[in-house]
């Protein structure tokens, strides 16, 4: 994207963003900007560095150039559980869920109210939380599956419990790596109608190899190569840049 204006204000703002491993530039000179109740893809081939921009933005990899602002606070260098309290939720390609807790347990854990180790020890599930969960549970579709351990769920439903523990932290940028990877195509489906109605209320960046899913939640995409934006815009103009079709759609 062409650097906005200095009246633009943007929930996330990346600028200049880099981070070399070895001498390798995995991310290099990487600019990109959110606006609040957006929809924006990141596309691109194998070892594009998409899930390395994730892991910058979030703290799990130490950025070594650029600039990250968050609802106008710079947090290139904070550590990751100051980046989640402050509204960054990060989901990755595997599910992270406690399998041998219900759904209804892993959603309450993910409460902030249950953050840290003298929260744990005083929490308790309040009438309140009870009606969160409850709300988190039918919004991802899970609300019948409450007492179900989430060991047996299939692989959707994991995807979309993973979703909603970030929607129980009250995240204002919510990140999924390839979200429907393994799914089935109805499970894709209903993760198309998840996305469109939990983003009415925050921000999602989501990194996808599945085009038709791109086409039909984006709305912007950001592609990447080699570390770098080649492109950027809306799925049609995107598509239809020689340098995008030449590096990936065309392989």
């Amino acid at each position: 994207m062409i650097k906005p204006t200095d009246q633009q204000t943007f929930l996330l703002e990346v600028e200049g963003l880099g981070v070399s491993f070895d001498g390798f530039k995995a991310v290099d000179d990487f600019n990109f900007y959110m606006d609040r109740g957006q929809v924006h893809v990141i596309i691109g081939p194998n070892g594009a560095g998409k899930t390395t921009v994730l892991d910058l933005i979030c703290g799990r990899t130490k950025a070594t150039s650029g600039n990250i602002r968050f609802n106008g606070k710079e947090i290139r260098g904070m550590n990751e559980h100051n980046i989640v309290r402050l509204g960054v939720g990060r989901k990755f390609q595997n599910p992270s869920i406690y399998e041998g807790l219900t759904v209804l347990e892993n959603l309450e854990l993910s409460h902030p109210k249950g953050r840290g180790v003298f929260s744990c020890m005083v929490f308790r599930r309040t009438e309140d939380i009870q009606k969160r969960i409850e709300e988190v549970a039918e919004e991802i579709g899970l609300l019948e599956f409450l007492e179900t351990e989430a060991s047996i769920l299939s692989h959707g439903q994991k995807q979309w419990l993973e979703i909603g523990m970030l929607l129980m932290q009250d995240s204002d940028l919510v990140m999924l790596d390839e979200p429907v990877a393994g799914m089935s195509v109805r499970e894709r489906a209903e993760t198309v109608n998840l996305i469109k109605k939990i983003s009415k209320n925050r921000s999602i960046v989501v990194i996808e190899h599945d085009m038709e899913f791109v086409k039909q939640i984006a709305d912007r995409v950001t592609v990447m190569h080699l570390g770098k934006v080649i492109a950027e815009g809306s799925m049609e103009h995107v598509q239809q840049n020689p340098k995008v079709i030449e590096v990936y759609i065309g392989h």
